[in-house]
């Protein structure tokens, strides 16, 4: 069997290795600095070799820099000057790294850090320690270009603090932007923005300089890796600005880069590719960056961006200047990375377009992406850059899985396993585990790679909190690079000839494992970390209630359910991923349609996939309650208008979704607690049209419910945070425009005086008198809907539901009519305050009324309602 890997993911290790190409975000290397100032008097005077050997550096003629450096340091041993001894032999360390002579470059700079410890040196003077940090910055840089990226986050860190104990502000802005790029390197983008922040602030109070453009480019790069990407973008084009100012081309075309990055990160490679072709054009123009790196990371990117497009005959175009321009290169860190990254686009080109479909014969083989890559790995064994060669082995036997070579490509796979284990990058370990379970597949041995996918999701798992060091552009290649890692995990646990094959403890994997995804989008949503699984025994909190979890694979919808106290039941529907999502695409678009009926067929086709197998069971077992914990693009249903050819599911059961019942802990609502803040807009803001109904929405909440409205100009963002902060309301009701994407920057509500993304919501909730319980109990946000277009848009409103930290949260999939809302909340609120009623009877008692009116009887005007998470 030939195996169909996604050209996305085939890109996937190259975007990841392009966050250790440093050249383009970081500072160039800077030899040290003479610190006494001593007339050139002649050749004996050490400071003439010293800086005739910076001047050579600085035009990158390594060697005789080397030559005029040796005899500085000669000089300066005779002299017994040690400090200026230590300076030359750290800037010797350097032009070493720089020829690829690693080892060389090791052995000057811990001669220069024993010096500078030994018991003759002048320590705790400032010239001592303005030495000691220049020498322990070109330390950090020497274990960054081998793959030792904590220890040289460690060794910046300690470089950091020297310069701020002396006062060398310059120091320390340069070496945090080194400290930056590790902890960049490392995936730690928060603390990466902890690190910059306070230099840019700075920064914002000093002249314009070349290293104020370069530390500005980092903080912008932190920003978008953290998808702040306006944030981003305005710090980027001060960076570029500042560029053009001081007339550089060469910091312009590093700062158009990270802008194109920046748009790529966005989901805009057209905007991407005019940045880059842009820094390509200026770099060709100047000749000091024409023959530097610069060149070969811009048309990189280029090359990739073609890719991403599928746009293949200019991809091919490029390669003759790509594969010319990789070649004979020395052996430094970024050259390799360069190498491996065009060797995987190659692989990339090489399974989806094949050879005889080019124009130009022999354009690539995989001989040749072979030899590339044996190249590169003896310039990762001549760096010791163990890393490197991790990615390299698992690349090869990437190709020999492509050529279904399957004996060669497991043993490569397995020692990049061991290579990466030993260095302890799981991030490249799940890879390569991931690897070996598809080869297995390919093999016909299915428990052999159920096991190697479990320990890949098992390695993800224990990542979580560092989710995001996998790839540096997380937020658009997660669905290739993770997710398939799981659904292909769940594929191989459900396969079998008949459902009833299934054995309980697969059965229980899979619900497992896909509640772990949900888990993951989640966190890859939010670029962080912030949710943590708490598992939940649904027989304790609900008998009444069944948990059903669609699942959507490649070649088949597969269906657990969950009934309290009965094993788990579990159906396949033999269809195809694209054919369900053109049902689920035409269900959304006619349900809102008034004037019509078309939706009956597709509401139909749900209800049979989704619920018609499992009726019998839910009958019989007296369930009640309903709560589908929906995947992809099933997320966007309206759950309630699914129908059986006589009734929709609103009129059978009460119905609540759930992005995963290990996230929102279920409990029911005290009577004793309706106390409510309600806010909203009737007038019109931005572009956004009046909600003329609103008042009327909030004047029936008052009615029924104690508490504060905040209506049109008193809705501000202050006065929100003034009433989160010192007063407890568990219900927080919000009519507003609003929206839900499935980018962290799109995903918003509209106050009278600005947005309010969910970084600002957590914040301002955050704020909560600590004495006071944290949790809302229930969140409605009224007007709002999911971006149209985005089939992963409900992302959006389950983040914005549970980074609020509400225990339950009502919303709208679409823009709902707002007069018909008045009515449905006022119905929905007379219904909370009853006792002894769930939040999801009472929901789904509001919509019914609107049903049984004949005005409002199209799903139009109710299905559009969910309820998420907390159901009691």
């Amino acid at each position: 069997m030939k195996l169909e890997i996604k050209p996305r993911f085939l890109l996937f290790i190259a975007l990841t290795l392009f966050s250790f190409v440093i050249a383009v975000v970081g500072v160039h290397p800077v030899v040290a600095k003479t610190t006494e100032i001593t007339e050139i008097l002649g050749n004996e005077n050490p400071s003439y070799f010293e800086q005739q050997g910076k001047q050579l550096y600085t035009t990158n003629n390594f060697t005789e820099a080397i030559a005029r450096w040796q005899q500085a340091a000669k000089i300066y041993a005779e002299q017994n000057n040690i400090l200026g001894q230590a300076r030359v032999i750290t800037n010797l360390a350097l032009a070493y790294q720089q020829i690829g002579d690693f080892a060389q470059a090791g052995a000057n700079i811990n001669h220069s850090l024993s010096l500078l410890h030994s018991q003759t040196a002048p320590q705790k003077t400032n010239a001592y320690l303005q030495v000691l940090a220049q020498t322990l910055n070109t330390q950090g840089i020497l274990q960054l270009a081998q793959g030792e990226e904590r220890q040289a986050s460690m060794t910046w860190q300690n470089a950091t603090e020297i310069y701020q104990q002396i006062g060398d502000r310059t120091g320390v802005i340069r070496a945090s932007i080194n400290l930056a790029s590790a902890l960049r390197n490392l995936g730690m983008y928060r603390y990466a923005y902890k690190v910059l922040n306070p230099v840019e602030q700075d920064l914002q109070q000093q002249p314009d300089s070349l290293l104020k453009a370069a530390a500005l480019r980092s903080y912008g790069d932190i920003l978008r890796l953290m998808g702040e990407f306006q944030q981003a973008q305005h710090v980027l084009t001060q960076s570029l600005l500042i560029a053009e100012k001081l007339d550089s081309p060469q910091e312009q075309v590093k700062t158009l880069f990270v802008l194109g990055n920046n748009w790529q990160a966005n989901k805009n490679d057209r905007q991407a590719l005019k940045y880059y072709q842009q820094a390509a054009t200026i770099c060709q123009q100047e000749p000091t960056c024409a023959t530097g790196d610069l060149p070969r990371q811009v048309d990189l990117a280029i090359f990739k961006c073609f890719l991403d497009t599928e746009n293949w005959q200019q991809a091919e175009k490029l390669l003759p200047t790509l594969r010319s321009s990789l070649t004979n290169l020395p052996p430094n860190r970024t050259n390799i990375y360069q190498q491996i990254i065009f060797a995987q686009c190659l692989i990339t080109l090489q399974q989806k377009f094949p050879q005889e479909q080019f124009k130009q014969q022999k354009s690539i083989s995989w001989q040749q992406i072979e030899s590339i890559l044996a190249d590169t790995a003896q310039k990762a064994e001549i760096t010791a850059n163990k890393r490197a060669k991790a990615y390299i082995l698992g690349l090869q036997g990437q190709i020999y899985e492509q050529q279904q070579q399957w004996l060669k490509a497991k043993k490569l796979t397995k020692q990049a396993l061991l290579l990466a284990q030993t260095i302890n990058a799981p991030e490249i370990s799940y890879l390569w585990q991931w690897q070996l379970g598809r080869i297995g597949q390919a093999q016909g041995n299915s428990a052999q790679a159920i096991a190697f996918y479990t320990e890949a999701v098992n390695i993800l798992q224990s990542i979580s909190q560092d989710l995001t060091a996998i790839n540096v552009d997380l937020q658009y290649s997660f669905r290739d690079s993770v997710e398939p890692v799981y659904r292909e995990l769940v594929s191989l646990l459900l396969k079998s000839d008949s459902p009833d094959d299934v054995s309980q403890e697969n059965l229980t994997q899979a619900r497992d494992v896909i509640e772990s995804l949900q888990l993951a989008e989640l966190n890859n949503f939010f670029q962080e970390a912030c949710l943590e699984a708490k598992p939940i025994n649904i027989d304790k909190i609900d008998r009444q209630a069944a948990v059903i979890y669609p699942i959507i694979l490649r070649d088949r919808l597969e269906v657990i359910v969950s009934i309290p106290q009965k094993p788990l039941i579990h159906y396949s529907i033999a269809i195809t991923q694209p054919e369900l999502e053109a049902v689920i695409e035409q269900f959304n678009q006619t349900i809102v349609i008034r004037s019509r009926r078309q939706f009956y067929s597709s509401a139909e086709k749900l209800y049979d996939w989704l619920i018609r197998p499992v009726l019998k069971d839910l009958q019989e077992n007296n369930i009640s309650t309903i709560i589908l914990v929906p995947d992809g693009s099933l997320r966007n249903i309206p759950l309630a208008a699914l129908y059986d050819g006589k009734q929709y599911l609103i009129e059978q059961y009460r119905l609540a979704l759930n992005p995963g019942l290990q996230l929102l802990e279920p409990r029911s609502l005290e009577q004793r607690e309706f106390k409510t803040l309600a806010l909203g807009l009737t007038q019109p803001r931005e572009t956004f049209p009046p909600l003329y109904y609103v008042d009327r929405e909030l004047a029936n909440i008052k009615e029924e419910t104690t508490g504060k409205i905040l209506l049109n100009e008193k809705f501000t963002l202050k006065a929100l945070e003034k009433q989160i902060e010192f007063s407890r309301f568990p219900i927080i009701h919000i009519a507003t425009h609003g929206q839900f994407s499935s980018t962290l920057d799109q995903t918003f509500l509209l106050a009278w005086d600005s947005r309010i993304n969910i970084s600002k919501l957590d914040r301002i909730l955050r704020t909560r008198n600590i004495s006071q319980t944290q949790a809302i109990e229930l969140l409605v946000l009224s007007a709002c809907e999911t971006a149209a277009g985005d089939n992963r848009a409900a992302l959006g409103l389950a983040g914005m539901a549970v980074r609020a930290g509400a225990r339950s949260t009502v919303a709208t999939l679409w823009a709902v009519n707002d007069r018909s809302t008045a009515q449905l909340m006022s119905k929905f609120y007379q219904e909370l305050t009853r006792k002894n009623i769930s939040k999801a009877e009472a929901i789904r008692q509001a919509q019914l009324s609107l049903l049984q009116t004949n005005k409002y009887k199209h799903p139009f005007y109710w299905a559009a309602y969910v309820l998420l998470g907390n159901w009691l």
